[in-house]
């Protein structure tokens, strides 16, 4: 599913313009961004938690000339389902 998929569906859901439905996915997705780089933990109930983590400094290696690569620390977003989302079996 991509975004567009989602801007579809609430507009059908919802009987609302593309446009609009499009605006308000938008909004929603800025603040989570903004959340995010500010290090907040967001918390969707019935959903999951993301959570902006520290990552360590470390050393790499270039696969086709073999040469060792730094890596600076840095951030990352992790994701932690919710009970609903674990529940689910994957298809296979």
């Amino acid at each position: 599913m991509i975004k567009q998929d989602i801007v579809n569906l609430i507009a059908s859901r919802i009987d609302t313009t593309k446009v609009k439905a499009e605006d308000s996915v938008e909004c929603v997705l800025e603040s989570l961004r903004q959340a995010m780089k500010r290090g907040e933990r967001i918390e969707l109930r019935g959903f999951g938690v993301f959570l902006v983590k520290p990552r360590k400094s470390g050393v790499g290696r270039n696969p086709r000339s073999g040469r060792v690569v730094p890596i600076p620390a840095g951030k990352t977003v992790r994701f932690k389902p919710g009970k609903s989302i674990k529940a689910v079996k994957p298809q296979h």
